[in-house]
């Protein structure tokens, strides 16, 4: 039996977003629990489908004895106050030291945090916690399919294990395989592999065309198992996320092997694959009113074949965005949109007043736009409050499973009908968060299978819960941080820009 410390520290940061991440916002509950730490962690994420969660379950399922340091995450957003990453790294550092000594240390992070103070965040912390342990502990950590591997990531950790699903539906599975690379390097007293390797290719891959649900990432990403195998003892793809604006973010590929050559070999077959299937990471991204006009123009057409789906992926609170914008919202009203379900839109004060109205009662309120992202304003119309919640319940889909969840007051407002209905219904909830589970309509008595156009701010999560139901799916870019377009964003890194340059 082996003695291993877990924890977990999660962010992932697009420094063109609004707001930063102070302290609060990782103490905050919402899809994932708040700050844990000792017993609490491990108690707050049994049962979820968390890294963490698989690698204490498959840790422990190896007979190990496993010491709970302390986990976190907060909603992404742009930098991590320098404040916030201090105290955090400082508990999760002294509780490493008074769990010593260890045979080896699991960490869930997500690989592209960047904080007011460093750009590498990850890196740091991972070497922060070598420091600690040493040399001779192996220290494993499971990434997000969105990180942006550094090479001081791979130099301090022992082995790295990434997602290989986006929607994240193996998080999971991905802290069980980092378990069973770290009970190997413990069972065989190695503190690494014999061998290594990074490579990166000179592209980047947007949010919604790296989703691993359609091609080429569906292939890319089933072909990893595969690949592990004889003396590759791991390989790993990540698409990166480039809205982080740091140097090493993009996609990366990282093998380790058994001996001197096989981490080298894997690794370079992989990004030959990556190379040859570059120009499939694009597809069709609608401006707001001719991805309105097509979607209610689908309904027509697939009207029997389920909801067309409408994903407004620049206003994604889970890549950095405020949930408030409206103009999706606006130009539904606009086009008498039939039938058109419109969520989460992030808003307290709204549903607040809702609140206080009551069911049933009718308000002009100042929907969304307030976080002061360029380009959008509130939506001023007189709502009709079909239903409240207090935004507390249990997510039911594949990504959120096990995930209770807590969103503050919730609304679902009616505008442009009469009071036998007829109107846009828009769920609205206190906190930003991406709208990827049907339970957050069904939370409010809307069935999302009943709805002839759906609107979610979403960019890919979405489709693990939607995406069976949907006659169709749009990207439509309206206001927002987290760009479809990768040219459209002012990278101030030189390697990104000219990346950027050359896949607009």
């Amino acid at each position: 039996m082996a003695k291993v410390a877990v924890g977990g520290f999660q962010h992932e940061t697009n420094v063109f977003a609004p707001h930063k991440a102070d302290y609060a916002a990782f103490e905050r509950r919402d899809e994932w629990p708040p700050l844990s730490a000792g017993q609490a962690l491990f108690d707050r994420v049994a049962g979820m489908n968390l890294p963490v969660s698989g690698a204490v379950r498959q840790l422990k399922a190896r007979g190990h004895d496993v010491v709970p340091l302390l986990w976190c995450s907060a909603t992404p957003s742009a930098h991590v106050r320098e404040a916030a990453f201090e105290r955090i790294a400082a508990g999760l550092l002294d509780a490493l030291r008074t769990a010593g000594p260890l045979d080896g240390v699991l960490l869930d992070l997500h690989g592209a945090m960047v904080c007011e103070h460093v750009a590498d965040a990850d890196g740091e912390l991972l070497r922060r916690v070598r420091e600690v342990v040493g040399n001779r502990v192996p220290v494993a950590a499971s990434l997000d399919l969105h990180a942006n591997i550094s090479d001081r990531m791979v130099e301090q950790a022992s082995v790295l294990e990434v997602y290989r699903t986006y929607p994240h539906i193996d998080m999971a599975d991905t802290g069980a395989r980092a378990a069973d690379r770290l009970d190997f390097l413990m069972r065989h007293e190695m503190a690494r592999f014999p061998s290594r390797a990074v490579r990166r290719p000179d592209f980047l891959i947007p949010l919604s065309w790296g989703c691993t649900l359609i091609e080429p990432a569906g292939s890319l990403y089933r072909s990893l198992p595969g690949r592990v195998r004889g003396p590759v003892a791991g390989l790993s793809l990540a698409c990166g996320f480039p809205h982080s604006d740091v140097e090493e973010a993009g996609p990366a590929v990282v093998g380790y092997g058994l001996d001197a050559r096989a981490a080298e070999r894997s690794a370079d077959d992989l990004l030959a694959e990556l190379n040859r299937r570059e120009s499939e990471f694009r597809g069709r991204i609608y401006g707001v009113e001719d991805g309105v006009a097509e979607a209610i123009r689908l309904t027509g057409e697939a009207a029997a074949g389920g909801p067309v789906i409408i994903a407004d992926t620049q206003d994604n609170p889970g890549g950095g965005g405020p949930g408030d914008t409206t103009e999706i919202l606006r130009t539904l009203i606009a086009g008498r949109a039939p039938g058109a379900l419109v969520g989460i839109i992030s808003d307290p004060q709204a549903a607040a007043q809702a609140h206080s109205a009551g069911r049933g009662a009718h308000l002009d309120l100042a929907l969304g736009g307030k976080s002061g992202f360029p380009g959008t304003r509130p939506l001023r119309a007189r709502f009709r409050v079909l239903n409240l919640a207090d935004g507390q319940f249990d997510a039911t889909g594949p990504m959120l499973a096990g995930a209770r969840m807590d969103l503050g007051n919730m609304a679902l407002l009616e505008t442009g009908g009469t009071d036998g209905g007829g109107g846009i219904r828009v769920a609205v909830g206190s906190k930003p968060v991406q709208t990827m589970d049907q339970s957050m309509f069904r939370h409010l008595g809307a069935e999302p299978r009943e709805a002839r156009i759906i609107a979610l701010k979403s960019s890919v999560h979405f489709r693990n819960d939607f995406q069976d139901m949907a006659a169709a799916i749009l990207i439509v870019a309206a206001p927002g941080p987290v760009a479809a377009d990768l040219a459209e964003l002012p990278f101030q890194t030189p390697r990104l820009q000219k990346m950027a340059g050359r896949r607009g």
